[in-house]
This record gives structure tokens, C-alpha cells and sequence, in this order.
């Protein structure tokens, strides 16, 4: 089989979206498929496109084995509507007129396109049409809600409008509809969307690249924290979903414990006001790093006692399973877990860490202080977290049975045309 993944971020970029397009694509190469990765050139969170990138309109590589074909795309960093309108307009509209004749997409049995962002369903959609193939929608974020949750755009924005025409038609066209949780399934069919197209593929974990037995001495030295501290850390994008000044809050509250330190990893569009508000704040034991690579975020977690998963208390994010749960827990470290809803009841079933509600700090306060005063407790609930998601969110087995859902949807579509 032969598939084309139309995705806006790939690695080196950081963040769950490349993550789970890359991990995904590898794999199937693994299993005998070809794969083409359509895609951008990298520049998030930052707008910053790497030297080895720069003026090129289109650019071929091979990673793990997938073919990745770049087409240009106007560089803006994670904030600012307007800037970020462009770049995934830019993006949309570069890969249908660049990337749609290209040898990669004219050979693909069908076309998966993912979101975020949502103009890159319309271009999966439009280069699908063209090839006369099938069209694959997968949804890791619930647009335009959580544009409007976040608190970017107003409700009735005509921008929201808009999105909202597109994700119905989208939606209506798509030949399977691919959701990240068993509440997107929900909502689609209370929404009227055929089940029969509905597809559940969760984010897993690799767990080759995160396992517990690394040594995460060396990365808190060279991150600047103390050997004896007691580290909470947050990794991955420091966006507006976060709600990141919960933790700023959370280490006000525990200033008088010396000991506990806060750690940021990542960048994003609040990282500069929070950093500011923690210098402002006297904050001396919260630590911003910047970004990592991929394959230092396993030796990053490795560094943290206890890892955090939060974001804003909205019922949207109710929906959600953050993908750096699974990571965490790969690497058998407890989690505290500031999110509502599926991700919740999650946690709890894998007994795999503290449940705080979202945006409360005395209770956030409240687990980090029972991690610390037990850490036994705590290794055996990152020791809970590992074997879960051994059972049931290994990367390799979802995307296993992921390409099986393709593989029979290329075969049904082939069937009809005969």
C-alpha cells in the first residue's frame, strides 16, 4: 500500500503532531508499505526555519524510510492570529499546487490528512479528488472549538464561522473519520456523522525511545538543577491550551519548601510572559530551558520526579488524551495530571500517578507535596504507568492495526470499481 500523510508538522519539529505522523509512518515502512509524508518546512513554535532549510520552495529527504517532501510555507510563530492564518493558508495551498504532482502523490493509494491545523483537511481533500483516491480525515484537535476554548477568537468570529462550514463538509467527505479518543467518536455521531466511517486510533507511546531504565542524573546537571531537588516538570508546548500560570501559582504556594523546583521545557506563545511573570514573581526555583530534541525528552523525564500533564479547565479539553501522558508513563515516572474527562478516567484505570482538578493550585500543591513525602508510593504508580501502557498504547501495535483500516479501505474501494 502505498500512503500519502499530509501533515503540516514533522520532525525536527517538536510536539504530538509530529510525533504521531512520524512515529506512525515509520512504522508502516517497517510493515512493507511506502510512505510519503507531505509537509512543511520546519519552523515551529518559533517561525524560525533551520539554515539547512532556508530557500527552498520544495525539498526532498528520507527519514526512518518515508519519503518527505516539504513545500513552502510562510514561517510564523505559535501566536497571532493573523500570522498563523498565514502560515497555514500558505501551507494548504503549497501542497496542492507544489506538492500535487509530484511522483509521491500521484502513486499514493489514498490520502490521510491530519489536523491540527484544518486547511490541511481541505488540501488531503482536494489532492484525493484529484488522484481519484481515498481520503482519510484524522482529527487530533476538535477546530474550531478549541480555537474559540482557548480564548483566541470569539464564537461567532466569522473566521470560527467559516471553520465550522469546512469541518462539516470535511467531515461529510471523508471516507473514514479517524478521532484520537473515544469522546471525538462521541460527539461525532451525536453530531450526525455516519458511525460506520468513525475510526478510534489513540496515541501511544514508543517504547523503545521512552523506557525506565534511564539515568536522568547527568540531564538535571546539565539543566542546572540541583542533584537532591525534588523536580516538577512540564515539557512539551507552552501554548494558550495550558494554562500555564496554574504552575507559576503552584510554585508560589511551595516557596517554602527549598527543595522543590519547577522545571519548563518547550517553547510556544506564552513562554516569554510567563518567564517574565516568574522573574517578576521572584520565582528563582522555576527553571525555563527551551526546547529539546526528541531523543533528549526521554533523559528529560528521566531528570523529574514528578512530570505534569495540565491544561485549561474548559469542557472541550474534557475530550482530550494529551500524548505526553503516554510518554510519561513509557518512562514509569508518576504523573500529575491537571486535566478533566477521558484523561482522568484514564489515569485513574492505570493507577499511574496524582489527579488534580484543572487550573487548581492548592491542589496541584497538594500532590506534589504527597509525591515527595512518599516516593515509594510514587515509583510504584510510574511502575503502574509503564505496564499499562505495555497492554494497550504501544505505538507499534496501534499503528498496526491502524494500517489494517487503511489496507481494507483501499481493498473495499478497489472492489467497487471492478
Amino acid at each position: 500500500m502505498r500512503i500519502l500523510y499530509l501533515s503540516q508538522y514533522f520532525p525536527p519539529e517538536m510536539g504530538a503532531p509530529a510525533a504521531r505522523v512520524s512515529e506512525l509512518a515509520a512504522r508502516w515502512v517497517e510493515r512493507g508499505h511506502e510512505v510519503a509524508v507531505l509537509t512543511g518546512f520546519p519552523n515551529h513554535p518559533t517561525g524560525v526555519i533551520p539554515p539547512e532549510y532556508r530557500g527552498h520552495i520544495v525539498q526532498r529527504e528520507r527519514w526512518r524510510g518515508v519519503e518527505v517532501l516539504r513545500t513552502w510555507i510562510y514561517a510564523a510563530p505559535n501566536k497571532g492570529v493573523l500570522r498563523r492564518g498565514l502560515a497555514y493558508g500558505s501551507f494548504a495551498g503549497s501542497s496542492v499546487v507544489l506538492g500535487g504532482l509530484a511522483r509521491e502523490v500521484r502513486r499514493a493509494d489514498l490520502v490521510l490528512a491530519t489536523s491540527p491545523q484544518f486547511l490541511c483537511a481541505l488540501s488531503g481533500l482536494a489532492l484525493a479528488r484529484a488522484w481519484r483516491v481515498p481520503y482519510v480525515l484524522e482529527i487530533r484537535d476538535l477546530w474550531p472549538q478549541s480555537i474559540v476554548e482557548v480564548g483566541a477568537l470569539p464564537e461567532h468570529h466569522p473566521i470560527v464561522t467559516g471553520l465550522r462550514v469546512l469541518e462539516r463538509f470535511v467531515y461529510a467527505q471523508a471516507d473514514l473519520l479517524v478521532g484520537v479518543t473515544d469522546s471525538f467518536a462521541r460527539i461525532w455521531r451525536e453530531a450526525g456523522v455516519d458511525p460506520a466511517k468513525i475510526r478510534v486510533v489513540k496515541n501511544g507511546v514508543d517504547l523503545r525511545l521512552f523506557r525506565p531504565d534511564l539515568d536522568g542524573s547527568a540531564m538535571r546537571a546539565s539543566l542546572g538543577l540541583p542533584p537532591h531537588a525534588f523536580v516538577v516538570g512540564y515539557i512539551g508546548t507552552i501554548g494558550m491550551a495550558h494554562g500555564l500560570g496554574t504552575l507559576l501559582d503552584v510554585a508560589q504556594r511551595l516557596r517554602s519548601h527549598e527543595d522543590v523546583h519547577v522545571l519548563v521545557v518547550g517553547e510556544g506563545a506564552e513562554r516569554e510572559t510567563l518567564s517574565r511573570a516568574a522573574r517578576e514573581r521572584g520565582l528563582d526555583r522555576v527553571h525555563f530551558v527551551g526546547q529539546r530534541p526528541r531523543a533528549d525528552i526521554p533523559a528529560v523525564l528521566a531528570a523529574t520526579d514528578l512530570p505534569v500533564v495540565m491544561l485549561k479547565d474548559t469542557p472541550l479539553f474534557e475530550t482530550v488524551l494529551p500524548s505526553k501522558m503516554f510518554e510519561i508513563m513509557g518512562c514509569a515516572r508518576p504523573l500529575l495530571l491537571a486535566v478533566a474527562g477521558e484523561a482522568r478516567r484514564l489515569a485513574l484505570q492505570a493507577g499511574c500517578g496524582y489527579i488534580a482538578k484543572p487550573e487548581d493550585a492548592a491542589a496541584m500543591a497538594d500532590a506534589i507535596l504527597d509525591a515527595r513525602r512518599d516516593p515509594e508510593l510514587a515509583r510504584a504508580r510510574g511502575l503502574a504507568g509503564r505496564r499499562f501502557v505495555e497492554q494497550h498504547f504501544d505505538r507499534d501495535a496501534l499503528a498496526d492495526g491502524y494500517a489494517d483500516e487503511l489496507q481494507a479501505l483501499v481493498q473495499r474501494r478497489a472492489e467497487a470499481r471492478r
